[in-house]
């Protein structure tokens, strides 16, 4: 595996963005498993954004104005919902003591949700991936795709480990409510300001 690639992923996963604020979110308002449910729903977001980069339909964002527009609207309107939600204290990110089947699940959809209506990220692998293999190479689908397995398993590690950070200090946020209602005023606001920036992106 290049090296290169290795330290590029780590950089691009570890740096902060919505995955990761959900994750954080996750793990502080339900702790540990919570946190790991979150970093599984937004690894699996990942994968629609790999296929298509893999089978051409980047390019059809790349090039659609319409079809760009369309899901990064979509994008910022769920993400402004999971701001409302926040606020609330309802849906995927309410305190719970535990986290069973039917919350896991609402989690791991919204994870899944957040990665899929960002439309950067489907342009993202369609630009990343090619980097490092070679065009001409016979096996560069299956470079691509061992790759692509590679970008996702880090993911999920390091998004998991800023969930295990989280769910470490849950217990101090669950049970002071002052400080659990300014946490959830801080995610609720970086959720409305990554919409804000998703929705003056461009292609």
């Amino acid at each position: 595996m290049n090296i290169e690639f290795l330290i590029t992923t780590l950089i691009i996963v570890a740096t902060p963005g919505t995955g990761v604020i959900y994750t954080l979110a996750a793990g502080l308002a339900r702790g540990a498993r919570a946190s790991v449910v979150a970093a599984v729903g937004c690894t699996l977001g990942i994968i629609p954004h790999i296929v298509a980069a893999l089978t051409g339909l980047a390019a059809l964002l790349h090039t659609s104005a319409l079809a760009f527009q369309t899901l990064k609207y979509l994008g910022v309107a769920y993400l402004v919902y999971m701001a409302w939600s926040t606020l609330k204290e309802t849906g995927a990110l309410a305190v719970e003591k535990e986290t069973g089947s039917r919350s896991a699940l609402s989690v791991i959809v919204s994870g899944i949700l957040i990665n899929v209506l960002n439309p950067k990220l489907t342009i993202f692998f369609f630009a990343f991936l090619p980097q490092f293999v070679d065009a001409d190479e016979p096996s560069a689908l299956p470079r691509m795709l061992e790759m692509s397995a590679v970008f996702m398993l880090l993911t999920f590690v390091v998004f998991g480990a800023y969930g295990a950070f989280a769910a470490a200090v849950s217990s101090h946020v669950v049970s002071r409510p002052r400080v659990r209602t300014w946490m959830r005023r801080v995610f609720a606001g970086s959720f409305v300001a990554l919409g804000a920036r998703l929705a003056l992106t461009d292609r």
